[in-house]
This record gives structure tokens, C-alpha cells and sequence, in this order.
């Protein structure tokens, strides 16, 4: 089995970004393991841009973090936004969802991340709390 593909949503993004968070330290650890090569991280840029109004500074933070690739908006992901949009998703959680789903570059699809997995039920990802 090789390097994981892991993507943090707005959650795990803002817990990664605040040294105060109680899941700094989880979240911190898949960081550590991807800067070892055990792992990649995403990060949908729509989830940052919703972290960031929330927590100022946030997307310049992990946009500067070396191991964590953003991912970007594109065709293919306002797409699946529009099909999630209509079933009451926001513009991060569909941003994320795109991101984590499988696809050509992933057949199994990626991980996801998040401090709140209940939100991702039903959406066809692999949603995961840092403490699982």
C-alpha cells in the first residue's frame, strides 16, 4: 500500500491553522506523516476561502505550508456543486466533497478529513474524524 491521499476541509483546515484548537495536535500528525512521505494532503480552495472568513489568515497559512497541495476550482467541481448545491450542501462542503470522490487521478477516491464527518453522510466519501 502506498502514501495516502488525505483531504482537510474547512474544519480540519482551521484546527490546523489555530495552535489552540483541542485537534491542532491530531491534524498536525497527518501533516507531519505527509512531510515524511506517508501521505498527501488537499485542500480545496472554496474550503480555505469559507475557513479563511471565519479565521482570518487561514488560506495564506496553508497555502505557505509546503505539504499541503490546494486544489483548485474547477469545471469538473462546479459541476458537482451544482448537483450539491441543490441538496442543500454548501459552497465548501461541495468544493470538498468534488475533492474527496473518487475520480480518474483517484479511483478509490481520498480520504476526507473533518471535525464533523455527519456532514459528509450520504455524499459518497470516506469521512473521518482526526481522533478515529
Amino acid at each position: 500500500m502506498g502514501p495516502i491521499a488525505v483531504v482537510l476541509d474547512h474544519t480540519t483546515a482551521t484546527a490546523l491553522h489555530d495552535p489552540k484548537d483541542p485537534y491542532n495536535e491530531a491534524v498536525a500528525a497527518f501533516y507531519v506523516q505527509a512531510s515524511g512521505g506517508l501521505g498527501t494532503l488537499y485542500a480545496p480552495v472554496l474550503a480555505l476561502t469559507t475557513g479563511d472568513t471565519r479565521r482570518p489568515g487561514l488560506l495564506t497559512y496553508i497555502h505557505g505550508l509546503r505539504f499541503i497541495t490546494i486544489e483548485p476550482y474547477d469545471t469538473a467541481a462546479a459541476l458537482t456543486a451544482t448537483e450539491l448545491l441543490h441538496t442543500g450542501h454548501s459552497w465548501a462542503a461541495a468544493h470538498t466533497i468534488h475533492t474527496a470522490r473518487p475520480s480518474a487521478d483517484f479511483p478509490a477516491g481520498r480520504y476526507l478529513l473533518t471535525l464533523t464527518p455527519e456532514l459528509y453522510d450520504g455524499t459518497g466519501v470516506q469521512a473521518v474524524h482526526p481522533d478515529q
